[in-house]
């Protein structure tokens, strides 16, 4: 016998008139947003451990001296206080011919210099003095491919060198303190490495840490999605259950019409991705922008994606639909509040205690410990917060004073879960605002801006080099102060080392006609500025600070989307409750009123909970990685909480004129 619930499934969807086709549009255009911003975030994720990948080229596995065929020095410079990665090779005379280096067509012979396209640009733009100088003179430039880059906006240049070159001499190789990471000598025959470039390593954990606070107002609007309407085809269902219809054709006829939405709007956001991923490719992150194809995350994730989505808005409908199955008579009659119980309190303190133990023992905790314990954070103010709203709802209620009030209140006590699930998207982003707010990282340490140095073998080197500099930068034009730094001049920008530091006047472009100037006085090294010898720290917190924008902004506007989703989706699904309340003589303007209360009193209350349980573990980063806490970022966080507040409203208040609309023929509206 056929099945009746498709056919059944689809005279029905058909039927539901005007109002059911907003609900399926709302539906499908939140699944669509949650889908694209999921395949987004993959993508970012992705992309950014393939773009680290390509640089690993550039610090390859050092050989023992009998197997090398070449030596690489790997280096950096600043032009524009961007840096240039430049990568030295020389091919060892009587070795077998080393392959070349990913990006080019062959190994670079003695004098040749290969340059990246965005660095080729940089070339054209500045004068000789500020940047080309730097290089062995050349007829023309090779280019660096896309398989060697990071970035298509990435600065690289490839050197070929004669082996007795002063550029990779063991001394171009020497390291200090702050050289980690960006110069280093090694004896190779080949490129293959595992260590990445240092200005992409950090690229991908902290993209995944924005990921991880930012999917849970994603689901949050997946799951309002699947929620569109949930009161109507509750009443919908109870009746088809009461007129003899089985538990599993209830959920059955559920999964399909949800399914069928939740499908059509996913795909709908897989295909904008698809779309969009040229302009994607053009965000800058880190080195800069992206090639599309390191973007693409494959048909594998895509599909994945798209049955996630289609799967989370199934599932959060079909479970709206146990009261249906078990008391179909109560829902018909609207006579059965939907109480929480304590258990959720319970559980919720006893994660924040877990919390509390691990992060109090020793602060030093591994990145995917910390993404765990966020995680389950999440789950438990999930699972807190509609107990909070019923709570409220009921001390609010007992308090009142005004009609607006005891309306909000009332919808509070007998719909928690509700009305969490349209504050639950900005009461998590407060999360994610206390959290970036006071994690933004400040290293302390000595600035010496506009120095550029250059270190030497020893005292008298330098006391020598001094007067050469002085030479050097008279001639090149440049206005500075040369000084002498010995081992004892440990706050220098040299640390202790010995050298030449130049105090140059004039701006960027002097520092760079000055670091021009000076790198014959390297002896294959390049001259030093502030910028190379904080780059490691300022690395990550570009990185950090870059993410955290991103994941505020998207939060919150995924808050106030999840929020004006649920607020019209709830004038829909109360519209016979509207009518009544007309009917019975009560003003539009009370009615608006209320919805907005009953939005801002559990706001007011959970946000700043999360907010401040956002402060905390940032804290607890901020210690495990022994940096100081961002205090100006109160300001941050003021502001942050302000916006989001004011976008949450002002998504709630875009439903106004579907309220006014739903009760403008209460007769109607109330049978």
């Amino acid at each position: 016998m056929r099945s009746p619930v498709l056919p059944l499934t689809w005279h029905l969807a058909r039927s539901s008139g005007r109002r059911g086709l907003q609900s399926q549009l709302l539906a499908a255009g939140a699944a669509a947003v949650g889908s694209f911003l999921l395949l987004v975030m993959i993508a970012a994720a992705l992309g950014a451990g393939a773009r680290a990948d390509h640089t690993t080229w550039r610090a390859p596995d050092a050989v023992p001296a009998q197997r090398a065929t070449a030596v690489q020095v790997t280096t950096a410079t600043y032009a524009r206080g961007e840096p240039v990665t430049v990568v030295n090779l020389a091919q060892l005379a009587g070795r077998e011919r080393t392959p070349a280096p990913p990006g080019l067509t062959a190994f670079p012979k003695p004098g040749e210099v290969y340059v990246s396209p965005a660095l080729a640009v940089l070339l054209h733009e500045l004068p000789a003095g500020q940047l080309a100088d730097r290089f062995p003179k050349a007829g023309s430039y090779g280019t660096i491919g896309a398989a060697g880059l990071a970035s298509p906006d990435e600065l690289v240049a490839v050197v070929g060198r004669a082996p007795s070159d002063p550029a990779v001499a063991v001394s171009a190789g020497e390291q200090n303190y702050y050289d980690e990471g960006l110069t280093e000598r090694a004896l190779i025959s080949g490129f293959s490495g595992a260590r990445t470039s240092l200005f992409t390593r950090t690229d991908q954990g902290t993209v995944l840490l924005g990921v991880v606070l930012l999917v849970m107002p994603v689901v949050v609007l997946a799951s309002a999605a699947g929620r569109l309407g949930a009161a109507r085809r509750e009443q919908r269902l109870a009746a088809l259950r009461l007129a003899g219809a089985t538990p599993r054709q209830i959920l059955a006829m559920t999964a399909v019409e949800a399914a069928a939405v939740g499908a059509v709007g996913a795909l709908a956001g897989a295909l904008a991705y698809t779309a969009l991923l040229p302009a994607l490719a053009e965000l800058p992150y880190g080195v800069g922008a992206w090639y599309t194809g390191r973007l693409w995350v494959g048909l594998p994730w895509l599909a994945a994606v798209v049955a996630a989505v289609t799967a989370l808005i199934t599932l959060s409908a079909v479970t709206m639909l146990r009261q249906v199955a078990t008391s179909p008579l109560g829902v018909a009659q609207q006579a059965d509040p939907r109480r929480t119980r304590a258990i959720r309190l319970v559980l919720f303190v006893a994660v924040l205690a877990y919390i509390w133990m691990t992060t109090g023992d020793s602060g030093q905790l591994k990145t995917r410990q910390l993404i765990a314990l966020l995680v389950l954070f999440y789950g438990a103010f999930w699972l807190f917060g509609p107990w909070v709203v019923d709570r409220l709802g009921r001390i609010v209620g007992r308090r009142a004073k005004r009609p607006a009030t005891l309306l909000a209140a009332r919808r509070l006590s007998d719909d928690p879960r509700g009305a969490w699930r349209t504050v639950s998207g900005l009461v998590l982003a407060g999360f994610v605002a206390g959290f970036f707010s006071v994690s933004t990282l400040s290293i302390d340490g000595t600035s010496h801006h506009g120095q550029v140095a250059v270190i030497t073998a020893n005292a008298a080197d330098a006391r020598h080099a001094a007067t050469e500099a002085r030479t050097l930068l008279d001639r090149a034009g440049v206005t500075a102060t040369v000084a002498v730094s010995n081992e004892d001049a440990f706050d220098s920008l040299l640390g202790g080392v010995d050298g030449v530091i130049a105090q140059v006047s004039g701006g960027r472009a002097a520092m760079d006609t000055a670091a021009t100037a000076l790198t014959p006085l390297g002896a294959g090294r390049y001259p030093v500025t502030q910028e190379y010898v904080s780059a490691q720290d300022d690395t990550v917190t570009a990185r950090v600070a870059t993410v955290s924008t991103a994941t505020l902004v998207l939060s919150f506007l995924v808050a106030a989307a999840s929020a004006g989703l649920t607020a019209a989706a709830n004038v829909l699904d109360r519209r016979r409750v509207y009518g009544l309340l007309r009917l019975s003589g009560t003003p539009l303007k009370v009615l608006d009123r209320a919805r907005i209360r009953e939005t801002v009193i559990p706001l007011v209350v959970l946000a700043g909970g999360t907010t401040a349980m956002g402060a905390f573990g940032a804290m607890q980063v901020n210690k495990a990685a022994g940096t100081t806490v961002n205090t100006s970022g109160a300001v941050q966080l003021v502001i942050c909480l302000a916006v989001g507040a004011l976008a949450m409203l002002a998504a709630i208040t875009g439903s106004r004129p579907l309220l006014r609309e739903v009760t403008s023929g209460p007769a109607q509206t109330a049978d």
